[in-house]
């Protein structure tokens, strides 16, 4: 006795895509940041986006915009680092000594510079880690600590007259290799029309792929528009420091460590485990994951990232000073929870943590050009930061809901 099997015809037609549905929280934060750029321009008469004011706005911010990559990762695991802000302090006062005082090379000196701020993450991730000492209480007595040991190195003074290469790490810019037009640096431009290419092959190769696992994507009109506010934003970015001095060292660093970190956090074992940990620390360790591990590895990056800042602060400001670093991790944290992190742990961006870095930023030069007191900008601050909290919580209830 024979028996047939009936089964559906295979067809080869695609099962059409769902649609994503659009992350407003983070277009919001988008959004405040374009109309908060807007605002400055018309109150400081066209001054805050001034060749220069670009130039400087990336300069001034480069340090705070590393130590919140670092950050959000911290925060997306469900901790946070006080220390960082002293961490800078102590290894820009590292570098100076290992230039002046030890006579090493500058690239040497910036070597040992992160080694240093790499053993300072392994020490505080031992104890965090390990120990299950909360991440609250370690960096407290890390950020008393490091402040000393800072005080201690320079010995309450400044170590000045750094060789012209390191400082030109957060004070200049490349040279232009294809000359200029004018005063325009064409190798700027050629950066910007780079740069828009990439973003634009790796959105549509991303989208592509999304459509081929038959994942949700993202509507054509909203994918289409975000590309063209991207390379606009990139192109008017890099015209005008193309017109003031080219393309600052700093921001090529910052770059790369946004496209290493993005990959790292959404790409890879070790960003899943992060978000996990966040997301549900039980239901991670049932599903496996070496959560000690992970805690030891962001306590070591934050640290190496910090040390980086360090770096980067102590050559723009041409000399290592006791004060350095005073409320970078405020700042950091800040630029962390504007972009959209959950208080919580588990939600948060290198790319939001870097538009609130950039909201903070844009801020603080344009209520200095408008001669604002510095008290009045610490409030003003602190108000931004208290409303971009209360309404990721009111969120939240709502999704709840």
């Amino acid at each position: 006795m024979s028996t047939q099997t009936s089964t559906a015809p295979a067809t080869d037609k695609p099962v059409p895509s769902r649609k994503l549905a659009v992350d407003f929280r983070q277009y919001g934060i988008l959004a405040a940041l374009v109309a908060i750029i807007a605002l400055f321009e018309v109150l400081t008469g066209g001054r805050l986006l001034l060749p220069g004011n670009v130039n400087n706005l990336i300069q001034q911010n480069s340090y705070v915009l590393i130590l919140a990559i670092g950050m959000v990762m911290v925060i997306i695991a469900g901790h946070i680092d006080l220390s960082v802000g002293s961490l800078v302090a102590m290894v820009g006062a590292v570098a100076a000594l290992a230039m002046n005082d030890w006579h090493l090379p500058w690239w040497l000196a910036v070597l040992v510079a992160l080694l240093a701020g790499a053993l300072v993450g392994a020490w505080q991730g031992f104890w965090v880690a390990y120990v299950e000492i909360p991440a609250f209480i370690v960096t407290l007595a890390g950020m008393l600590l490091f402040r000393g040991l800072t005080l201690i190195f320079l010995h309450g003074g400044t170590i000045g007259g750094l060789p012209r290469e390191f400082v030109a790490i957060g004070a200049g810019w490349l040279p232009s290799w294809l000359g200029t037009i004018g005063r325009t640096d064409v190798l700027t431009l050629v950066l910007g029309v780079a740069a828009c290419a990439l973003l634009t092959v790796s959105m549509v190769s991303t989208r592509n792929g999304r459509r081929k696992l038959q994942l949700p994507v993202e509507g054509s009109g909203s994918f289409w528009g975000k590309i063209v506010v991207a390379v606009l934003a990139i192109m008017g970015l890099c015209w005008q420091l193309a017109n003031y001095s080219g393309t600052p060292i700093i921001l090529i660093i910052l770059a790369a460590l946004i496209l290493a970190y993005n990959f790292l956090l959404n790409r890879s074992v070790f960003g899943r485990h992060v978000y996990a940990m966040g997301g549900n620390l039980f239901a991670a360790v049932m599903s496996g994951v070496k959560t000690r591990r992970v805690n030891f590895a962001l306590f070591v990056n934050i640290g190496m990232l910090a040390a980086l800042a360090g770096v980067v602060s102590t050559s723009r400001a041409g000399s290592a000073v006791a004060s350095a670093g005073q409320n970078y991790e405020l700042d950091a944290i800040a630029a962390v929870f504007i972009g959209g992190a959950a208080v919580q742990g588990g939600v948060g961006t290198v790319t939001g943590a870097m538009i609130g870095g950039l909201v903070m930023g844009v801020l603080n030069m344009g209520l200095s050009i408008l001669s604002v007191d510095a008290a009045w900008q610490m409030a003003i601050k602190g108000l931004v930061l208290l409303l971009a909290v209360a309404f990721d919580l009111v969120n939240k209830r709502r999704g709840g809901r």
